[in-house]
């Protein structure tokens, strides 16, 4: 039985796209509209890989990148500067993404205002504040994860093994891998969480079980830049997992995981 997982974490085409873009250094406005298709499809390529549901408006998306992928091949027969034959074909969705990320960059602002208003104590004991620089971190996007997963599948290499052999993979098993590992610690690497997978399956389904506790609002990752290191944190206290893990496994019915459907 294959396992197909559906999250409520992503958040849409035109974040991947943006993710893309400041990934591979892109100006918006002159966006190789070539490349950033191909590397559009990767990621499409590895989501279908890993059974995870991809909503229709990223097929939309893919549609509308080979379009505009045509017509930057066809030759240019010119036109009134006005005209729609003298229009960069590029130039809709670069205004779509300009004003995505202005919603975006707004949406942080606000966040970040949330947060300090809550670093604001009333008037009590006194705190002890620790001098020194605080550290800046921001929180990571689900496409930061699926760069740094991509990282771990080229740095690993999986011996080929032909016994054939009948394996089952449990995602929930492996969330409380990963909630084990976290319970022992402040927090740690994305990569560390893969350090005991065996098999290219075994990276898969814990990567999986990462994307169930950000669902759940178990854990939550950061990191120091975009594309800098990833950690891990922990969100919830051992009762509030154990909960919530109890719910998970009651509302899914879960399948086990054959690694040949993967």
């Amino acid at each position: 039985m294959t396992y197909q997982l559906k999250l409520d974490i992503f958040e849409g085409p035109l974040d991947l796209l943006l993710h893309l873009i400041k990934e591979q250094k892109m100006e918006i406005h002159d966006i190789p509209v070539a490349e950033i298709s191909r590397q559009y499809l990767k990621y499409m390529e590895l989501m279908t890989d890993l059974n995870l549901e991809v909503a229709g408006e990223y097929l939309v998306m893919a549609a509308e990148l080979t379009r505009l992928k045509s017509k930057m091949l066809l030759p240019s027969h010119g036109g009134d500067e006005g005209g729609e034959e003298g229009t960069d074909p590029r130039a809709e969705l670069a205004r779509r993404l300009m004003e995505y990320q202005r919603y975006k960059s707004a949406a942080g602002d606000l966040r970040q205002l949330e947060y300090e208003r809550q670093q604001l104590f009333s008037r009590g004991s006194e705190i002890q504040v620790e001098e020194g620089d605080e550290e800046v971190i921001i929180d990571a996007t689900v496409f930061d994860l699926f760069s740094a997963f991509k990282q771990v599948l080229s740095q690993r290499t999986f011996k080929e093994d032909f016994e054939i052999k009948i394996t089952t993979l449990s995602v929930s098993e492996h969330i409380k891998q990963v909630l084990d590992i976290l319970n022992e610690h402040e927090s740690v690497t994305f990569e560390s969480l893969f350090a005991e997978n065996q098999s290219k399956q075994e990276v898969i389904v814990t990567f999986l079980a990462l994307l169930e506790l950000m669902r759940m609002a178990l854990i939550r990752v950061q990191q120091g830049s975009q594309f800098e290191t990833i950690r891990v944190y922990p969100t919830a206290d051992r009762e509030t997992q154990k909960e919530a893990l109890k719910d998970y496994i009651e509302s899914e019915v879960e399948p086990e995981l054959n690694p040949e459907t993967l």
